[in-house]
């Protein structure tokens, strides 16, 4: 066996024995080390390997694989740019909390600096967007001894990833390895990390040059034992005190959480004290003890001023409503929140910052007989708007139309990814799901753009027995249209992905660009009409493509569950979208004020 494939065999061995599961291979020449070793571990049943050939779509895919499942996705790729093809996954991943493995195959280092083809410097390219990084040295060793020392290290730098991925590093290294942990970010936070090595030819199996140390440099799998899998962020989290009940005037906002089972402990623990609980849609559904309909129980200026929280505490990351973001800056309202990110720390608005702990703090209340008269009127106004706006259900086609077809017809069980822009705030506002069981709702808010949507739902139906759905716009679906990209020797997602076309950038026609007034400038640079054929772009890649005429035909595709990939398209017309929202916002604002 060769230094450069003994060295690959024992980090993949190391990462399997740690937990991981799904490895994501970009093709590459400096990477084939790592191309053997996995593929010999899927071989061997303890992994599964999933090739693409874009890196940008990979990284999301990790990232798909990893975000529900909590367990570290890793992606390898070769050097040069395409590790830098990584960077939009890597910040999702930063910001949004999902254990990721970047994997990146390197030229040795004496040939840093010199001009030599697809090198540059890749320890440091993702600078405080990854927890933990560590660059790996070429094998170097000339006897046993020194071959042994080498795999420990190679084995350290294996488990410390993973560890940092999770987000129980120790911050322990040792001297034989490059290893810098991000500044200013805590060891307790799932999340991106690199590891760089350094390969020297030859890059496949041979004979010689040899590693001189054991010909099967792998433990013997009897003084293995089991494999210790991925430890429980969870678990390690603080004793902490209980959150102050006064003042009972408190509302409580969740938006996205990183862990299974936050939600509900959020509500609960909201309920428990008698407060009411504003969230945006992300989580699980039907969700009772929510104020349905998202922010447009905010829509009355004069109803909020009668009803006015004195505290609010958020729990989450909350990204989608400006109303909801002017609440948080309302004058004379104290504002804490449970810091289920670590950004929350340094937030200037932030009163008082409350570990995740004190979400196991249920208060003494529960239900509407113990409420107050206060969140009492807030859950009546909730109903009411509930009322207003199931009386009078949004117009086919439109965007908050196709967003309640979807979530009524999902079977149950199912898991829901929403790709940004227009299609994760019409299912904010599209209000409870009406018909079935529960479902799961999922979407990318670490940094909220549209770059790798159609990978990362992938990801989430490679990962999950859960039938996987997608519901997106056609330039967030265009964007990442290489996620369709998959090879005939590999396994393909069941996922139904539904494309709202409105033929451009319809979100922009809810903000400021899309008033009447400036309609003149407006199609060019924020409309941005592609005129793409959707159908034919899915021929391309082999995969199905229906075109939903009605809601009934929409329900009837998105209720059969998903086998292999199938592109659901729904056309309209987004110049209705601004007419539709002002029309739902009005029956909010005159349910509010019957009260």
């Amino acid at each position: 066996m060769n230094p450069s494939t003994a060295l690959a065999t024992v980090v993949v061995d190391e990462l399997v024995q740690r937990g991981v599961r799904h490895v994501v291979l970009c093709p590459g020449s400096r990477s084939a080390p790592f191309a053997y070793a996995v593929l010999a571990a899927e071989r061997a049943g303890r992994l599964t390997m999933h090739v693409r050939v874009d890196e940008r779509s990979a990284g999301f895919l990790a990232v798909g694989l990893a975000k529900l499942t909590r367990v570290p996705a890793v992606v390898v790729t070769t050097s040069g740019t395409a590790v830098a093809n990584l960077h939009p996954a890597v910040l999702e991943a930063h910001h949004g909390v999902v254990p990721l493995v970047v994997l990146s195959a390197d030229r040795p280092v004496e040939l840093r600096g010199t001009g030599a083809n697809q090198t540059t410097t890749q320890p440091g390219m993702f600078a405080d967007a990854v927890r933990w990084s560590a660059d790996v040295a070429a094998p170097e060793a000339t006897d046993a001894d020194g071959a042994m020392a080498e795999a420990v290290a190679w084995r350290r730098a294996a488990r410390d990833a993973v560890a940092a991925a999770t987000g129980t590093w120790t911050g322990r290294a040792g001297p034989d390895t490059d290893v810098r942990p991000a500044a200013g970010l805590p060891t307790s936070e799932p999340g991106p990390v690199h590891l760089n090595v350094q390969l020297r030819e030859p890059l496949v199996p041979t004979d010689g040059p040899t590693w001189p140390g054991p010909r099967d440099p792998l433990p013997d799998p009897s003084q293995a034992g089991a494999a210790p899998g991925v430890p429980s962020v969870e678990g390690a989290s603080p004793a902490a005190a209980a959150v102050d009940p006064e003042p009972a005037r408190t509302l409580v906002v969740v938006g996205d959480l990183p862990e299974p089972g936050q939600f509900e402990r959020a509500v609960a623990w909201a309920g428990s004290h008698g407060w009411p609980v504003l969230a945006e849609p992300f989580g699980p559904h039907p969700r009772p003890g929510v104020l349905p309909h998202g922010h447009l129980v905010l829509a009355d200026p004069d109803w909020l001023d009668a009803h006015a929280p004195e505290r609010v505490v958020s729990v989450g990351r909350l990204t989608l409503s400006r109303p909801v973001s002017a609440l948080l800056r309302r004058p004379g309202t104290r504002v804490e929140a449970v810091a289920t990110h670590a950004w929350v720390r340094s937030r200037p608005s932030v009163a008082a910052v409350h570990p995740v702990a004190v979400l196991d703090h249920l208060g003494d209340l529960g239900g509407p007989s113990a409420e107050t008269g206060w969140a009492r009127e807030w859950r009546r106004a909730g109903e009411r708007v509930a009322a207003a706006l199931d009386a009078t259900r949004p117009a086919w086609p439109s965007g908050t139309a196709v967003a309640c077809t979807v979530l009524d017809a999902l079977p149950d069980g199912a898991t829901l990814f929403l790709g940004s822009s227009n299609s994760v705030r019409d299912v904010d506002v599209a209000g409870a799901r009406r018909h079935g069981g529960p479902v799961q709702v999922v979407a990318s808010r670490g940094l909220a753009g549209i770059d790798g949507c159609v990978s990362t739902a992938s990801g989430l139906a490679l990962a999950g027995a859960a039938p996987a759905y997608a519901l997106m716009g056609d330039l967030t679906f265009q964007h990442d249209a290489n996620g369709l990209l998959v090879g005939p020797l590999e396994r393909h997602p069941d996922l139904t992905v539904v494309v709202v076309n409105d033929d451009g950038g319809g979100i922009f026609t809810l903000l400021e660009p899309g008033a009447p007034a400036l309609a003149d400038d407006f199609e060019r640079v924020f409309g941005t009409p592609t005129g793409t054929d959707l159908a034919a772009l899915c021929a391309a890649h082999g995969v199905r493509h229906v075109v939903a005429a009605d809601a009934e035909q929409l329900a009837a595709l998105v209720a059969a569950e998903p086998v292999g990939t199938t592109v659901v398209e729904v056309r309209l017309d987004r110049s209705r979208h601004r007419d539709e929202r002002d029309r739902m916002t009005a029956l909010a604002r005159e349910a509010l004020r019957s009260g």
